[in-house]
């Protein structure tokens, strides 16, 4: 898990570099934690940004609720990474664990449904880990997500800030760490679905966005064809990526296109085995 400059620096522009040290410099992170080798921190410029890395993956998987779209990972994580290099902030797993071990079972339990009953994107995750299957429609799962589009900027209804999906890509993939392939397919198309829709209204963070919906459709497409199915939902499937072939948003519609054509393929060689 160690890191160095050079690893930062190859995940971003050369001037976006320089400005992550200069953040670093100023004093510009807060809220620095990490859990094994998950690194979140506050760094603060305009406004407060929420970062995000993991210093054991590849590129770091880096994540910024920042507005910058161009090309590598932005100056907050630039400096979150650079404070990592120079004073790694020290691993509070071993005291989460020290802490879960003396915890009475009772209480523990107790705590937890309180937070569960209070928060819905937790119980979600919750009942995901545990093996229950969604009980959410992808037209309820939509409402939320179309929500944060209309919350962004109710006035003119224009986004120009990226606009987190981090809890419905978490959900997707406890689902799909318990086998549940088809509740995983349904929290993807609820996100291409209202990101299809609502593209229209973007005026900024293109990058963000369209790394978003090609996420959610990439995994829409894997999930589908992995799942237990019957010829209802192949055929709906099929169905749902040629309509939105002519989407409302034209610049997406080879995209629907691709991955209709990848979608039979799958299933072609599904069939042949």
């Amino acid at each position: 898990m160690d890191i160095t400059e050079n690893a930062v620096r190859d995940i971003c522009a050369d001037a976006v570099f320089e400005r992550g040290e200069r953040y670093l410099a100023d004093g510009r992170i807060h809220r620095i934690h990490r859990v094994n080798s998950t690194v979140t921190a506050v760094v603060s410029g305009s406004r407060q940004y929420d970062v995000g890395v993991d210093l054991a993956t590849d590129g770091f998987a880096p994540w910024c609720d920042c507005p910058y779209d161009g090309p590598g990972a932005c100056k907050h994580v630039v400096a979150v990474l650079l404070r990592c290099v120079d004073d790694p902030p020290a691993d509070e797993g071993d005291r989460l664990d020290t802490a879960l071990d003396g915890a009475d079972a009772d209480e523990l339990r107790a705590f937890l449904r309180d937070e569960l009953a209070t928060d819905a994107d937790l119980r979600d995750r919750f009942l995901a880990r545990v093996g229950e299957p969604t009980r959410q429609s992808v037209d309820e799962l939509r409402t939320a997500i179309d929500r944060r589009f209309e919350e962004t900027n109710p006035e003119y209804h224009v986004v120009f800030e990226p606009i987190d999906f981090t809890q419905w890509f978490d959900l997707a993939n406890e689902y799909r760490k318990q086998g549940r392939y088809a509740s995983a397919a349904t929290v993807y198309r609820a996100l291409v679905e209202s990101l299809d829709d609502n593209m229209e209204s973007v005026d900024g963070a293109y990058d963000h966005f369209s790394r978003a919906f090609s996420r959610a459709l990439d995994g829409y497409v894997d999930c589908v064809t992995t799942a237990e199915r019957d010829a209802d939902a192949v055929t709906d499937a099929v169905e749902f990526l040629e309509e939105r072939m002519t989407s409302e948003t034209p610049f997406l519609a080879e995209h629907f296109e691709k991955a209709a054509v990848e979608f039979r393929e799958k299933l072609g060689e599904q069939s042949e085995e």
